[in-house]
């Protein structure tokens, strides 16, 4: 909670300084180290994929549900599509970012770390600190390598979902809903393969937080 309080009043910095560096140079003023901010970051992430697998399941849910159409009101219908896609896609471009979030902060606490690597006497303790800095870079390149293929898995789903919007919006009609059954076990297939990418980065998050908060 303090963590969170101290962030949110910090964020501002980052706003009114446009650079990253000051940013964290402010934060860790008052405690808040570099390692801090990037666990923090990849909660961040790895919850958004949480609410980014449950969105995009929706979204199959609304479709499966339009290419069954039996009756009622296509426009309606229609309406509750179109704002699963919406959703989709918000949740997709906030995952991208939340990636790019760790990706800044990585890169500033890995440079940080090399440089007062440079600034031990003791020979044990830089061999330590130097091993300990690899091993953290090689579950972060994990990590980070994860969260990229999750995120990739969205943009190919999102056309196929904006490409059916599309068309339904100016054919709404069910021999047009009809047209769009077969693309269902593809988009099925996709989805599935989306989750189960979606739950290995979840994964790999909770033991990327686990290893750092050690």
């Amino acid at each position: 909670m303090i963590f969170l309080t101290r962030l949110s009043l910090f964020y501002l910095i980052l706003i009114i300084a446009g650079c990253s560096s000051i940013y964290y140079s402010a934060l860790d003023s008052v405690g808040i180290q570099m390692r801090d901010i990037l666990v923090h970051r990849v909660i961040e992430a790895r919850d958004t994929q949480q609410e980014a697998k449950e969105q995009f399941k929706s979204a199959l849910e609304q479709f499966t549900a339009l290419t069954n159409f039996k009756g009622g009101d296509l426009q309606d219908t229609y309406k509750k599509l179109n704002e699963e896609y919406e959703d989709s896609v918000a949740k997709a471009e906030e995952l991208q970012k939340r990636i790019e979030d760790i990706e800044d902060v990585s890169e500033s606490l890995f440079e940080e770390w090399e440089d007062e690597i440079g600034q031990y006497s003791s020979t044990s303790l830089k061999r330590s600190s130097q091993q300990k800095l690899r091993e953290t870079k090689r579950r972060y390149k994990q990590l980070i390598a994860a969260m990229k293929r999750a995120e990739a898995k969205t943009k190919p789903i999102l056309a196929v979902f904006k490409d059916q919007v599309l068309y339904l919006k100016h054919n709404l009609n069910a021999q047009a809903i009809s047209s769009l059954k077969g693309e269902l076990t593809s988009i099925e297939s996709d989805v599935s393969a989306l989750i189960l990418s979606m739950e290995k980065s979840i994964n790999e998050a909770d033991q990327f937080i686990k290893t750092m908060e050690k």
